[in-house]
């Protein structure tokens, strides 16, 4: 039984490891431009544009328009639509009403690989409410004489073509425009096409298969100092007010400190940084508020300011204060006329810019992909070329159920820089194959390319698909500066995704990765260079102010890329964007825990092997430390050459096991697979908890627990570094007076003694055998221990 169980663990470990794959990549065409060629060319015809998916060939029809078409002889009118049929699927156009010649100017793509037919056939028909839709006419194209078009060659020109009655024998009235071509997904009207892939997806749901780029909104940190304001009047009259100023930008809302004194010229000089987005839709709304009662702000004056009246700063340079005026609140259209018998008005003094030298943080730093100031003018050129190709998924879970059939419906999202990608939407498929390729300029190597599968739940257009939100499959993570140069990267990625159930194992992503070099110098030149620009560092915010500002930067995003066309949704962005980092989880500080502990394995490992030496473990190696310890003794200027040299050395030998592919999601890492139930529960619960006070009880106890043993660890190092705060800070005089004396005693005999025999008796003392050493601790470490430290002061 034990046995089976290792069996089984160890296939679970395979399974959630990288894979290989070996896809044909690159693009191969036919003899003579044409299908039923006598075969294939010899030499692989590799383009720059589409070299890293699998080729996949697709028959194209594209209907223009229509003219002279019959009127129906009852209506007097026409209502057409074009359908296209290829064995058995079926594309249509919308249909115009009242109208003999229409436009449509759309393109259909039917997969080659599911053709089971040899005839093309494009039918135009009048569409009726309630009878049987009218038949006008159709025009027919036998596939082996279907061109194919080659790129870079110019798109294929449409030309007219009679319309032929059911049986194809006579033509009747009204001509169509149409091109029938064989192309590949490197086609410029593949993403815009209708799919035969997506064949059963009808109405408004067509548009959210599409294969889309989208670009990340410029953000722009918007900075607002409050400097001071005049003649602020309270409603009470009897005593001066103390106020404060809120200011909003959307949903953005930050207060300043309440000036301490009561007065009606108050002075703050703070500053309240929001994030904005071009185009600038929202203003800047400021009110001046007093602090009536502890439990009461009455608003005393307001203004509404325009974002586009502001300076964009580039660098760190004063920006020019200017006088705004504040609007007194209370005066309604009915006493417009006092506002004229005003002799004076409340005004503020604001220092307000756009700040155009920082990067605005949207995703957290540890799995960043951009680092570019917003103004456009600070940006370098680019240092690389990441090119990805999304190949498929193998083996992907299904995510719903339809008609009492399960299904998954797939698309994929890459986010890199400020442009996102969506590949289109393979319906009712676990093994969905996309290959679509997709480009980025690259600036900087020590950045994450991030991919999400997702499935997707908006097929059906309206009638309540608002309330759905797209299931996550899984994602993958990768660090560009882990990859090597010009090199093609064809792995295929578990898709992980931990739920309240526990791990599991959602499919494979199969990927095409090359980072290609522009300039190896700017690269190397870049390792030398802070991450973020350097206005982060010469004027840089607080944490709070990040975390504060980085979710408020992802809701921006995730608003407008929800109003793109197809929109990419917000449960999408905030996944990409890893919005629930920052929740903290058991199970993420056990990993974390692990990770320091993985880390000091190394400083440990060494110790012990010092211990085994100091205590004569293995005669041999003692006397080869001996031995090398008098060299260094004798040529002291040979300590640090070997020191780097050993380094190198191990540089050197770590080659041969050095990762051979591209990092991935680590379940051993990240604790997914040995997590306990309750604790990945607590940590799907939602914010603040919905669980019963028992639960609470526990969880809250158990929190207890181990937060107890981290606070005793913080304490046990602040006791040690308050030790050696208390040597010469003399809290206990007896041993600071000691510990001086011992310093000047010290200080004498080694300027008297020379410093390789001081060295060399250290070293004999520390090596000598066990014979001569004594069980009780050493008269250093006991003088150490009795130091005091704060903790004597704690309640």
């Amino acid at each position: 039984m034990k046995k089976s169980e290792g069996v089984d663990s160890k296939s679970n470990q395979d399974e959630y490891k990288l894979k290989d794959t070996k896809p044909e990549l690159g693009e191969r065409w036919p003899h003579g431009g044409q299908r039923g060629g006598s075969g294939w060319i010899s030499s692989e015809r590799a383009t720059s544009t589409y070299d890293l998916v699998e080729q996949m060939f697709y028959l194209y029809v594209r209907v223009v328009k229509a003219k002279d078409l019959p009127p129906n002889p009852v209506t007097a009118n026409v209502d057409p639509y074009v359908e296209v049929k290829v064995g058995n699927y079926k594309g249509k156009t919308r249909h115009f009403e009242k109208k003999t010649n229409p436009e449509w100017k759309q393109v259909f793509a039917f997969s080659k690989e599911k053709i089971q037919s040899s005839v093309v056939e494009v039918h135009v028909k009048d569409k009726e409410m309630v009878a049987r839709d009218d038949y006008i006419g159709k025009v027919t194209f036998d596939m082996h004489e279907v061109p194919t078009r080659v790129p870079p060659d110019s798109p294929l020109a449409p030309q007219w073509y009679r319309l032929e009655d059911r049986k194809g024998n006579t033509k009747v009235r009204g001509e169509i425009m149409l091109a029938v071509w064989m192309g590949t997904q490197a086609d410029e009207a593949f993403p815009e096409a209708w799919h035969s892939d997506s064949a059963s997806v009808h109405g408004e749901g067509v548009y959210t298969i599409r294969s889309k780029v989208y670009v990340n909104p410029k953000l722009w940190y918007l900075r607002v100092n409050v400097i001071e304001a005049q003649d602020v009047e309270s409603q009470d009259k009897s005593q001066p007010p103390q106020v404060f100023v809120k200011g909003r930008v959307g949903q953005q809302v930050l207060k300043t400190k309440l000036c301490p004194t009561k007065t009606t010229n108050p002075l703050w000089n703070e500053d309240l940084v929001f994030v904005v987005a071009e185009p600038f839709e929202e203003q800047l709304m400021l009110t001046v508020e007093n602090k009536s009662t502890p439990a009461k702000d009455e608003v005393v004056g307001r203004s509404s300011l325009s974002l586009h009246q502001f300076e964009k700063r580039l660098d760190h340079r004063p920006v020019h204060s200017r006088w705004f005026n504040l609007e007194r609140f209370g005066f309604g259209v009915l006493e417009g006329d006092k506002r004229n018998e005003l002799k004076f008005s409340s005004r503020i003094h604001l220092r307000v810019c756009l700040e155009g030298a920082y990067h605005v943080l949207d995703e957290s730093t540890m799995y960043i992909s951009d680092t570019r100031p917003t103004a456009r003018q600070l940006w370098k050129q680019p240092i690389g070329i990441l090119e990805v190709g999304i190949l498929s998924a193998q083996g992907l879970q299904p995510m719903k159920t339809n008609e009492g059939k399960s299904s998954t419906d797939a698309y994929c999202v890459a986010k890199y820089g400020q442009k996102w990608v969506r590949t289109r939407t393979i319906t009712e498929s676990l093994n969905p194959k996309w290959n679509e390729q997709y480009t980025w300029e690259v600036y900087d190597p020590c950045t994450v390319i991030s991919l999400g599968v997702f499935d997707n739940c908006h097929l059906g257009g309206g009638g309540g698909s608002g309330a759905k939100v797209d299931s996550r499959i899984g994602k993958v993570r990768i660090r560009l500066s882990t990859l090597e140069m010009d090199r093609i990267y064809t792995n295929s990625y578990p898709l992980l995704v931990l739920r309240p159930s526990g791990l599991k194992k959602m499919g494979e992503l199969q990927l095409a990765i090359r980072f290609t070099c522009l300039s190896l110098a700017h690269i190397i030149y870049l390792y030398g260079h802070p991450l973020l620009p350097k206005m982060h560092y010469l004027h840089p915010f607080t944490v709070n102010q990040l975390d504060s500002l980085r979710f408020q930067a992802m809701n921006i995003v995730a608003v407008r890329l929800g109003r793109a066309e197809p929109p990419l949704r917000k449960e999408v962005v905030e996944y990409m964007l890893d919005v629930d980092s920052h929740i903290w989880s058991m199970r993420r500080s056990k990993a974390n825990f692990f990770r320091i502990v993985s880390l000091f394995s190394g400083v440990i490992s060494m110790s012990k092997w010092l211990g085994e030496v100091q205590h004569w473990k293995n005669p041999v190696t003692t006397i080869l430390v001996h031995v090398l310890f008098f060299i260094l003794i004798c040529y002291p200027e040979l300590i640090l050459p070997t020191i780097f040299l050993y380094m190198f050395l191990i540089g050197i030998w770590n080659f041969r096991s050095r990762p051979r592919h591209p990092p991935h999601m680590d379940t051993k890492l990240s604790w997914a697979e040995a997590a306990h139930p309750d604790e990945l529960d607590e940590e799907f619960d939602t914010f603040p908890t919905s669980k019963s006070q028992d639960v609470i009880r526990m969880r809250y106890d158990r929190l207890r627990s181990v937060a107890g043993r981290i606070q005793t660890v913080v304490g046990d190092i602040a006791t040690q570094c308050e030790r050696f705060h208390a040597l010469l800070s003399w809290r206990d005089p007896r041993a600071t007076s000691l510990f001086v004396i011992f310093c000047l005693i010290a200080a004498v005999a080694l300027y008297i003694t020379p410093f390789k025999m001081v060295a060399s008796i250290a070293g004999i003392f520390w090596l000598r055998h066990p014979k001569f050493r004594s069980k009780l601790p050493t008269t250093p470490s006991n003088f150490f221990r009795r130091l005091p430290s704060r903790a004597d002061s704690m309640l």
